[in-house]
């Protein structure tokens, strides 16, 4: 495998290769077939008589409020996409990196004591100061989808001071666990050579193991507030249940979604041996008993299928393939040379730039890998319903599924092309005749 990786990486260290252009025109591309998804998706949005397979279930009023609201969201991805693609492109074309990593060079030399000077230190400053930067050009999109999207269909519950709070605690998070972790990946890159990919692919499998272990208890408190689930009639029901099925529960939360949004959901994480479960304040607020032990008998067919084990074994071999492609561009000449950085880096491209770089060119597979992951997804809902239905819940799910979508006022209907590519989920109708639902309106 190595001798093929370093041939290719040295018919692939090439002059006469347009990285740059390249790079761009991936981008663009990208952006351009993101937006025909779009357009196609918002004609069907623009739709104004319900699907057949959900007249009777959901009425018009409710049809026609989904219907704009989703437009609206529309529009805005128009508008952000449009933006994060400007923003791509003109780090590029600009050579907006190799200033970026003039500049942090130069602090390095400037402020830093001689003993922190180096590639792993200059990396961090440069990867703060660009995380930084389009934390703050994205800031007027992001208060917009709040405070003017969300809030004018009543989803919104932030106060600015939450928002800005929110934004300072995911930098001090990113400092405090994305800088230690960017430092080993570094280091171990320059430790093991050729060879970094496997320890590479090992540390990040022994990170994310960690980050389940310490999210419930370190992470998530930070942004919202975990209540044990008081002793009544739910509580009983979800712990019969996790008993049946010998779900390894230790925990039963309520968490304080209300806080942010008026959107619903309910969810477990944890270790194999321990699990806990988390379920919205606005869940509890909107559904019967029965209905909310329907949506955790069908995330609880997640675990029971294994369908958590099948997508974590899938994303490892993922990282593993990114690593191992890395390799190929990781002292790639031609490619920092292509973005015109000076002679004194390109002689020794620095790990985080090649890495940057080979995330552009690997955009089209990234893609691809992503519409595959949605597909086994929906599937992977579809088994999750069967076996909610299974287990006695059909009904309940079903009517906890027109609930949620009435609720969230998601989209009622999708383009075939645009769901394919964009949908994790399978759309309401293509659920409900899954399960067999029968019935009509849900009150």
């Amino acid at each position: 495998m190595l001798q093929f990786l370093e041939s290719l990486a040295t018919r692939l260290d090439d002059p006469s290769i347009p990285w740059k252009q390249i790079i761009i025109t991936i981008s663009l591309a990208h952006h351009t077939f993101t937006t025909y998804l779009q357009a196609r998706q918002y004609r069907t949005l623009c739709a104004t008589n319900i699907p057949k397979p959900l007249q009777g279930v959901i009425d018009q009023e409710t049809f026609d409020k989904s219907q704009k609201y989703s437009r609206a969201k529309a529009k805005f991805g128009f508008v952000s996409g449009w933006w994060s693609t400007v923003q791509d492109v003109g780090v590029m074309y600009f050579d907006v990196l190799p200033a970026l990593w003039r500049v942090a060079g130069e602090l390095m030399v400037g402020y830093v004591p001689a003993k922190w000077q180096g590639e792993i230190w200059q990396s961090l400053l440069f990867v703060f100061i660009f995380n930084l930067g389009t934390t703050i050009t994205n800031l007027p999109i992001s208060a917009y989808q709040t405070f003017v999207l969300e809030e004018k269909y009543g989803f919104n519950k932030q106060t600015p001071k939450i928002f800005i709070t929110d934004i300072l605690k995911s930098q001090l998070l990113f400092a405090a666990i994305g800088g230690p972790v960017l430092a080993a990946f570094l280091k171990i890159v320059h430790r093991f050579g050729d060879n970094f990919f496997y320890y590479l692919w090992l540390f990040f499998v022994i990170f994310q193991f960690v980050m389940i272990a310490i999210y419930p208890t370190l992470i998530q408190p930070l942004f919202n507030k975990l209540t044990p689930l008081s002793d009544g009639e739910l509580k009983t029901k979800v712990e019969a249940l996790a008993s049946k099925l010998k779900f390894p529960l230790k925990h039963l939360y309520v968490i304080d979604g209300s806080k942010r949004s008026a959107h619903s959901n309910a969810y477990f994480y944890g270790l194999p041996w321990s699990k806990q479960i988390v379920i919205f304040d606005t869940l509890i607020e909107k559904s019967s008993v029965e209905e909310i032990v329907a949506v955790l008998g069908h995330e609880l067919g997640h675990w029971g299928l294994s369908h958590t084990s099948k997508t974590l074994v899938i994303t490892q071999g993922y990282l593993f393939t990114i690593f191992a492609l890395f390799r190929v561009f990781i002292h790639n000449h031609s490619l920092l040379a292509s973005f015109n950085f000076p002679l004194s880096t390109i002689v020794s491209p620095p790990v985080i730039i090649s890495f940057l770089l080979f995330n552009g060119l690997f955009q089209p597979f990234d893609f691809v890998i992503s519409v595959m992951m949605n597909v086994m997804s929906r599937k992977h809902e579809f088994e999750a319903d069967a076996y909610a239905k299974n287990l006695g819940y059909g009904e309940e799910l079903s009517k906890a599924l027109i609930k949620l979508q009435v609720q969230n006022l998601s989209a009622m209907d999708a383009d075939w092309m645009y769901s394919g590519v964009h949908y994790s989920h399978p759309i309401l109708a293509e659920r409900l005749r899954a399960v067999g639902w029968k019935g009509g309106k849900v009150q």
